[in-house]
């Protein structure tokens, strides 16, 4: 019998117990990242900016001069991807990285004038992503929080391997 495209047809061959894809959670966040970043690129290259970029100018509006170590710990990136977008940005204007003048060894990284300026600008950024939710929107905080929660979960089986 097949019923909504031959979904109890697909079921029956497989098995039944098999792992389908649209039934992991790790493929609908993918799917939804992907969403995400197709809404975000025309609004952040407006901006000169790309996702990740987006997201460290959103860490340093709201804590402006984090050692490059804080900044990779808070966004969860290697310094070897967060190294070159730290030189993209700088490159453009957008940040300033410095030496601690405590410890030498620590370098901080800094909101230059432009991208100060470009904090009023994030602002639409957000409203953007609001109006491509539309009636999604009021469910997406508790969403938020609830993969909050996956990611949590997530890296402490990690920490107990």
């Amino acid at each position: 019998m097949t019923v909504s495209g031959g979904r109890m047809e697909r079921e029956r061959r497989s098995g039944g117990g098999e792992p389908r894809l649209e039934q992991q959670l790790c493929f609908a966040v993918y799917q939804a990242s992907h969403a995400f970043n197709r809404v975000y690129r025309p609004v952040l290259a407006a901006l000169g900016l790309t996702y990740p970029q987006y997201l460290v100018m959103l860490a340093l509006w709201e804590d402006d001069g984090p050692t490059v170590k804080a900044l990779g710990d808070r966004l969860m990136l290697d310094s070897g991807t967060l190294t070159p977008l730290l030189k993209r940005l700088e490159a453009a204007g957008f940040i300033r990285r410095e030496r601690d003048a405590a410890d030498e060894r620590q370098v901080r990284i800094r909101l230059a004038a432009k991208g100060e300026r470009l904090r009023a600008q994030g602002c639409r950024v957000q409203e953007a992503i609001g109006r491509a939710l539309g009636e999604a929107a009021p469910t997406a905080e508790a969403l938020r929080d609830q993969l909050g929660k996956v990611r949590d979960a997530l890296l402490a089986a990690l920490r107990e391997d």
